[in-house]
């Protein structure tokens, strides 16, 4: 609730709901989750998160506001997880179908982690990670360089020759890799409720992400608006 860029973002309206729920709902209707658990932090301005998801049902951990990794690791451990399928909170577009082929693949193949983020395919936002608990607990119990604090799975792929990483790409119909479908700046907020505006109305709330890329490969217009917005370097 206190980013920088776009304080009490989680909670912001995004067509009729917080921006944290239109998130949750979208996972709930996933066929391959069997828990969702709201890691954030101990900072009084995340209150308001806890206080949401107690209303709506979901278990929140809070954990410290700059070890991310161990929040997340202490979270899934609340949760006695085997399987940690990781999705950002500000990525409130992403498909379920998307989150169940990541995790299809992971169990499907001899894999350390099958993710959606490293090679461009799919819209910025729709970022998927499947690992193992005991591999990242691991991580987070020897590995103290603060980016891997604070970008929970980024030592598997700094470090490619120790983990087997599967890249799952989009096809062509949901390949869109230059368009931000995250929300960090004030423009985000502006270009996510008029994709929800317009994709509410004609599929439901829950759209796919291939309805998201014929919308915004037909409409240049609507993929301008948060054009101008960079992603921060995570070193």
């Amino acid at each position: 609730m206190s980013a920088s860029r776009l304080p009490g973002k989680m909670l912001a309206d995004l067509n009729g709901a917080p921006v944290i729920e239109r998130l949750v709902s979208r996972l709930q209707r996933s066929r391959r989750l069997d828990a969702i658990i709201l890691a954030t932090t101990i900072n009084p301005a995340d209150d308001a998160l806890e206080s949401w998801s107690t209303s709506y049902g979901i278990p929140c951990f809070r954990g410290s506001e700059d070890d991310v990794l161990d929040r997340v690791v202490a979270a899934q451990a609340s949760q006695s997880s085997d399987v940690v399928v990781e999705i950002c909170g500000d990525c409130p577009l992403v498909d379920p179908e998307v989150v169940d082929l990541a995790i299809d693949t992971y169990f499907a193949n001899e894999v350390d982690v099958v993710t959606t983020t490293q090679i461009p395919s799919w819209p910025q936002g729709i970022d998927v990670q499947v690992f193992s608990f005991a591999m990242l607990a691991d991580v987070a119990g020897s590995i103290f360089d603060p980016a891997v604090r604070e970008h929970v799975s980024l030592y598997f792929y700094e470090n490619p020759e120790r983990f087997r990483i599967h890249h799952l790409l989009a096809p062509a119909s949901d390949s869109l890799p230059d368009q931000r479908c995250q929300l960090d700046y004030p423009e985000d907020l502006e270009f996510l409720r008029e994709v929800c505006s317009r994709l509410d109305k004609t599929r439901g709330t829950s759209f796919s992400v291939r309805d998201l890329c014929h919308l915004l490969m037909n409409d240049l217009k609507l993929r301008s608006i948060n054009a101008s917005c960079e992603e921060k370097p995570v070193r």
